[in-house]
């Protein structure tokens, strides 16, 4: 744990640092929707090739225009799903991944320089440098997985790994809440210079972990179409769980595979994470984290609300990017009420 004797110096400006933290974050959480129009418009495999320097340039000519086209036309999205696309549906399909790959190359470029700038000037608090650098670390290698993610389906699939979808979101996400903690820790440093750091008590470990695993469902039923399966609530077609569901073996492999029963447990566990989040609320009330625990309660209902909407409206896109993008401002709001109890504990 950080001592509070170290934990400032004078040339050191943790508010600063602070404030750079919540703006990177709120670049991702637009990376997070993003990435869920780039989902929902089925535009992730548009790009073949990974080009972290030069593919930022886009296509301007009509002849590299074609050149990216024709790339695409060899991928079995094209030949099984998109053939006899025109080069103007190609374009509206490319923009979208295109701009998703050249926010991540902003999001790392607001990460990377600023930190050098404060590391040079000596504005890190003792003791942050090493978390910063670490979810720099952990920027970098998000690119990488989401080539792995798109790699997955280049040759055999019509679209990517479900799994590998997930990955990919779920390192966001915790990238998300890594530069939440530790700018909500400076703000702390800035108020008192001796206070400890905040830690994670094991009602936040719960709450936390159960969202995490209500987004992994949520990344499966993105990436498996799932969400298209039934479209009632609170039954699927006429019963709780629909009869003669085709099953595929190992059994366990339909809680990962199957879209039907992965449609049914992001359906239910919804209810025992919000359970495990109303009862972080309560208890970060208690501590003084009044605001934190009601943006959670509220975030909820909400995203209950919108998660239910996007089934009834056959997964309408602006009722799904709503839904995921609401998601992002709950694990935000769930950081805040895990760290304020956490401050009253340390």
């Amino acid at each position: 744990m950080l001592q509070p004797s170290a934990a400032f110096s004078s040339t050191a400006r943790p508010r600063a640092v602070a404030y750079w933290l919540f703006a990177v974050a709120a670049l991702i959480v637009a990376m997070v929707i993003v990435g869920g129009i780039t989902r929902l418009t089925e535009s992730g495999l548009s790009i073949t090739e990974w080009k972290p320097i030069s593919g930022i340039v886009p296509p301007i000519t009509e002849g590299q225009w074609q050149a990216e086209f024709d790339n695409y036309k060899r991928i079995p999205e094209y030949s099984q799903i998109n053939a006899g696309m025109t080069l103007a549906g190609f374009k509206g399909i490319f923009f979208w991944e295109y701009v998703h790959r050249v926010l991540g190359r902003v999001i790392g470029m607001a990460f990377a320089l600023p930190l050098l700038w404060f590391a040079v000037r000596k504005r890190i608090p003792a003791g942050y440098g090493w978390r910063l650098v670490a979810l720099l670390a952990l920027g970098g290698f998000q690119g990488a997985i989401g080539w792995w993610m798109v790699a997955s389906g280049l040759s055999v699939r019509t679209d990517v790994s479900h799994v590998r979808l997930a990955v990919h979101l779920l390192t966001a996400l915790t990238i998300l809440a890594g530069i939440v903690w530790t700018a909500l820790d400076l703000m702390v440093v800035e108020r008192n210079r001796l206070a400890p750091a905040a830690r994670l008590v094991p009602v936040a470990v719960v709450a936390l972990l159960l969202l995490y695993a209500q987004l992994l469902y949520g990344a499966f039923t993105a990436g498996l179409d799932a969400g298209y399966a039934f479209s009632s609530w609170p039954l699927m077609g006429d019963a709780l769980f629909p009869q003669g569901v085709p099953m595929v073996a190992p059994v366990w492999a339909n809680a990962v595979d199957n879209p039907i029963v992965v449609q049914f447990i992001h359906r239910w566990l919804a209810f025992a994470t919000a359970a495990g989040l109303f009862w972080l609320a309560l208890r970060a009330a208690r501590v003084g984290g009044r605001r934190a625990g009601t943006a959670v309660v509220l975030l909820v209902v909400v995203q209950i609300a919108l998660g239910i909407a996007t089934l009834l409206s056959g997964v309408e896109i602006v009722v799904a990017v709503a839904h995921q993008a609401n998601a992002a401002l709950l694990l935000i709001a769930t950081v805040f009420a895990a760290h304020a109890l956490g401050r009253r504990s340390a």
